[in-house]
């Protein structure tokens, strides 16, 4: 009923959704001769703020055009390159004879399934392409996806990512991997029986980057809020069914909206804040700080559902019991120990400020690693920055990228071994 309500309120809204756009036309119009005072501005921003506030946002575009190779100009071309019914490989084709002549690593950047589509890394892609050939997950709605497909969990996750790595990997390379937050514990899980199994296709290097990997150490208040109550509270509580006339009807989900009302609940004074200021950007006319403000919450307001299998799953095992990190994981039938990784190079890099991953979470990837020799080993820690700033923004760009980048043309691996 929970996912009903939603529906049925947002349907409910439109009429005064509406009624807002067309006061907000009729605020700033040219033609009225009061659209320069100070009362028609501030209706035309208040209309403004209610539309965004209630209208559904869809899925962003990642809208890379062209990056610079060596100085020449090359546009981006998006393929789709695998598919499967919960994630599409996207490959960002550097189309230009610059391009081709380079012989650059693949790097896949495994986004997380956390509520927010990929495009939430669009900037940490930006600064990989000049010097990598690079894909990424974009994983799917699980609204949109038909309940005939089955269902999807962990393990499911786990295949998906060996499954990947054993495509880039059909031409003899080893591909390298960025797991961003969320997908680092199956990211070392796939990693690890890649390597128990000798896989030819296993990552040369895996860098996890603001990842869960032992919750016990510095937890945050998503790691406390995890295990404050049962799993069974979870269930009962945020799972639900989606609703007709979804392409997903009737498949059980955590909805996005849920997982985007804790997200600005953890900052919610933040966020206050922020709207407060666009609404005086907009009666000032602050066009660059407004559009800044719009593109900012386009790609923040956009989420989408997880199965609940994989969400009460990763509630489980990653946050309550800690699996990886005890030393208890299971893969299926399969227990999985990382001390079974002996030639796949890791790097771990945190936030200092991080707020949802806490200092030392993605470090204990180390310590579980007890069969990789230390010159395969780097740990970075990024001052002055928070979870997010791991992967974007200018210290990601100046600092942490350039970092990544020299450790995984370091233990590139070309042929396999």
């Amino acid at each position: 009923m929970l996912y009903h309500a939603y529906e049925l309120t947002h349907a409910a809204i439109g009429p005064f959704r509406a009624a807002a756009r067309m006061g907000q036309e009729a605020f700033s119009s040219p033609f009225n001769p009061l659209s320069e005072t100070y009362g028609a501005r501030a209706s035309a921003a208040a209309c403004e703020m209610f539309i965004n506030a209630t209208r559904r946002y869809g899925k962003p575009e990642f809208g890379i055009e062209d990056i610079e190779v060596d100085g020449i100009l090359t546009p981006i071309v998006e393929d789709v390159v695998w598919s499967a019914p919960f994630c599409d490989l996207v490959h960002f084709r550097r189309d230009s004879k610059a391009a081709e002549k380079r012989n650059d690593p693949k790097v896949l950047i495994v986004a997380p399934m956390s509520g927010h589509y990929a495009t939430l890394l669009r900037g940490t892609v930006q600064s990989m392409l000049p010097d990598h050939d690079v894909y990424i997950t974009d994983w799917t709605d699980a609204r949109d996806v038909p309940l005939a497909e089955g269902p999807f969990d962990l393990d499911d996750y786990t295949d998906y990512l060996m499954d990947m790595c054993r495509f880039l990997g059909t031409d003899g390379a080893r591909p390298s991997v960025m797991a961003v937050c969320q997908p680092g514990v199956p990211m070392l899980v796939a990693a690890t029986l890649m390597a128990a199994d000798k896989d030819p296709a296993r990552p040369a290097s895996v860098v996890l980057m603001g990842s869960p990997i032992d919750t016990s150490r510095n937890p945050k208040q998503p790691n406390e809020l995890a295990v404050s109550r049962p799993l069974s509270w979870f269930e009962n509580n945020v799972i639900t069914t989606v609703p007709w006339p979804n392409r997903g009807f009737m498949r059980r989900v955590y909805p996005g909206f849920l997982q985007l009302s804790g997200f600005m609940s953890m900052n919610l004074d933040r966020h206050v804040e922020s709207h407060m200021d666009q609404f005086r950007h907009l009666i000032e006319g602050d066009g660059d700080s407004a559009a800044a403000h719009r593109k900012f919450y386009d790609e923040y307001m956009a989420v989408m559902d997880l199965t609940a299998e994989f969400y009460l799953q990763t509630i489980e095992r990653v946050f309550q019991k800690r699996l990886l990190s005890n030393g208890s994981y299971m893969y299926r039938t399969r227990k999985v120990d990382v001390g079974a990784i002996r030639d796949i190079a890791l790097m771990t890099v945190e936030g200092e400020k991080d707020d949802i991953t806490g200092l030392g979470q993605t470090e204990a990837a180390h310590d579980l690693a007890v069969n990789l020799p230390d010159a395969l080993k780097t740990h970075y820690v990024q001052e002055k920055v928070g979870h997010y700033g791991v992967f974007n923004g200018s210290r990601w760009r100046q600092h942490i990228q350039p970092k990544v980048a020299a450790f995984i043309a370091e233990h590139r691996k070309d042929r396999p071994s």
